[in-house]
């Protein structure tokens, strides 16, 4: 079976990180978290994955040049133009010629879900679409998803006012689609499939939903993205990193060559390759890019994002913010 992963978008909630590298090519515990995304793919039958790009295509091929990634073969449709969430999965599947039952993800999403189930609830539906839903403690910032007792999916309900939310089940981003999906977006028009797609197939009482309490994190905001790193890989220190042994490092991630001076204090934090905490300084609940530099004596906490190779003065203090806070 085939499966269209969205990795097109910009990660403009990841920024700075992502004005050099696309979000799915960002590492979880030291892997691309689109390995990620694709292995579990694979653990659950899908034999070939269509990578819909839009954003920085080349990083993505110049990584997998060979077409696999995870012993899966992958096929690149790179937009033309941004197409939005369901232009985009149409685009990909007709570039690839799909026209069987086939999954669709969203490549930010990391989750243990059973897909081989959502395969078989789709199959055993008479709807033309069944999507994932999880259990969420504020359903405000997703698209909500109440349904029947036998799943279909009354309403769908995108970002609802947290008071007004009928459910607290919301869209997982795991979808599995007939191919007749395809020809309700036209060729080269932009479509969202969470406002529109979604919302006329529950008119027509063609979609469904399977509810399940599956681990599941949207990694692609800095919180969730730290989050996923540290309840993976706490306390992991790539190759060719160095701790000075009166520095203090705790609950955190380092990636590979990674310089820790002394006196200096991580704590909850992701450190990627290259980056330096210089001594003295302090890193509290952030992330340090590719070869950031942390002077001596500086504090970067509150969930700060330090871009690739920026440099954080001695004695500076930066505090919940992103450093470049704009594109340069």
């Amino acid at each position: 079976m085939k499966a269209v992963v969205l990795v097109g978008g910009e990660g403009t909630r990841l920024r700075p990180l992502t004005l050099v590298t696309p979000k799915q090519l960002l590492p979880i515990a030291g892997r691309p978290m689109i390995e990620l995304v694709v292995e579990h793919l694979a653990a659950h039958g899908i034999d070939e994955v269509v990578l819909a790009l839009g954003y920085r295509p080349v990083a993505f091929i110049d990584a997998y040049p060979d077409g696999h990634c995870r012993g899966v073969a992958l096929r690149y449709a790179v937009e033309p133009e941004p197409l939005d969430t369901a232009g985009a999965v149409s685009f990909a599947a007709r570039e690839a010629g799909i026209d069987d039952t086939f999954v669709v993800v969203n490549g930010d999403v990391l989750t243990d879900l059973d897909v081989g189930a959502l395969i078989g609830f789709h199959r055993a539906s008479p709807g033309r679409a069944a999507i994932a839903l999880t259990p969420v403690s504020d359903p405000s910032v997703y698209g909500v998803v109440p349904t029947r007792s036998d799943g279909q999916v009354i309403d769908f309900i995108e970002k609802p006012p947290r008071d007004e939310a009928p459910t607290n089940l919301i869209n997982a981003g795991t979808y599995v689609l007939d191919p007749t999906i395809i020809d309700l977006v036209p060729p080269g028009r932009r479509v969202s499939i969470e406002r529109e797609v979604f919302p006329a197939l529950a008119a027509a009482g063609e979609l469904y939903a399977m509810a399940s309490d599956a681990d599941w994190i949207d990694a692609g905001v800095p919180s969730t993205y730290l989050a996923a790193n540290l309840a993976r890989a706490a306390g992991r220190v790539g190759a060719g990193s160095a701790v000075d042994r009166l520095a203090n490092v705790s609950d955190s991630v380092l990636g590979e060559a990674v310089i820790v001076a002394a006196h200096a204090r991580v704590e909850g934090s992701l450190l990627l390759d290259g980056a330096a905490v210089g001594e003295g300084a302090v890193v509290q609940g952030s992330i340090v890019g590719p070869g950031a530099t942390i002077g001596a004596g500086a504090t970067v906490k509150d969930l700060s994002v330090i871009g690739h190779h920026v440099s954080v003065a001695n004695g500076q203090r930066v505090c919940g913010e992103r450093v470049p806070s704009t594109p340069q």
